[in-house]
């Protein structure tokens, strides 16, 4: 989500060079749906510069693009050497969404998760507005009703400290993506220590949860290397924290 202007060798290069562990290669840019090759030459620059292949982000609204997609999506996570699939759980918010739509979401979720088993996959819903995980209450029924189904968990706009770590809690996620934002959302992009006062609360909060959660910054302010590396710094330096707790 970070850089899509750039190559896979440059993203690989600046993200070992920032000393980060994980990268998430995402299906609208670099790693398109059954480009296998593509999937392939990323996987291999990832690794080879010792790194590992996180999440892969399908982009996959679920009760809304076609069921026939994932298949293809699974061959491109495979051959990407991604250990699940990223996914929305449609596009309307959870209050505005017709019973019979919801169905529909679930059912494509089932159906998904199921595909991406058989190929020994995960699949991850992304927390987001205008879509089901948009409440925690929604999120955690949604849960409920598709097994095996796991978290992808990020904040929203100006958000609450206490709702977050109630949301880290009860959804215990596998992805969460870190960022910081000012009042107006996306387009005012943060340094990621702007929102200590949340961040670090939140990596204590994973880390009491057994510490297993990818944690991967987006949304650097300006896409600019420099502020990158700062993020991926102060990253670095909460996690070490934790770590130092912990033993």
């Amino acid at each position: 989500m970070t850089f899509r202007s750039r190559t896979v060798a440059d993203v690989v290069g600046l993200a070992a060079g920032a000393g980060l562990e994980v990268l998430e290669w995402a299906g609208d840019v670099h790693v398109p749906a059954d480009d296998l090759a593509a999937a392939a030459d990323a996987q291999a620059a990832t690794v080879d510069h010792g790194l590992r292949v996180g999440t892969y982000g399908t982009y996959y609204k679920a009760g809304v693009d076609d069921p026939d997609a994932v298949p293809a999506l699974v061959r491109t996570a495979r051959e990407l050497g991604a250990p699940r699939l990223r996914v929305w759980a449609g596009t309307v918010g959870s209050d505005d969404t017709p019973v019979l739509q919801r169905a529909a979401v679930v059912e494509a979720l089932r159906e998904c998760v199921d595909r991406a088993g058989e190929a020994g996959l995960g699949v991850v819903v992304e927390h987001h507005v205008s879509s089901l995980t948009d409440t925690l209450a929604s999120a955690l029924t949604l849960r409920s009703e598709v097994p095996g189904l796991v978290a992808h968990w990020q904040p929203r706009e100006l958000p609450d400290t206490g709702e977050c770590l109630a949301e880290v809690h009860a959804l215990v996620p596998a992805v969460v993506h870190a960022f910081s934002w000012g009042a107006d959302g996306f387009t005012e992009r943060l340094p990621l220590d702007a929102r200590a006062d949340l961040w670090r609360p939140v990596l204590a909060a994973l880390a009491a949860q057994g510490g297993d959660a990818e944690v991967v910054l987006e949304f650097v302010p300006g896409d600019d290397v420099d502020a990158f590396e700062r993020d991926a710094a102060r990253l670095r330096g909460w996690r070490d924290e934790q770590l130092s707790v912990a033993s």
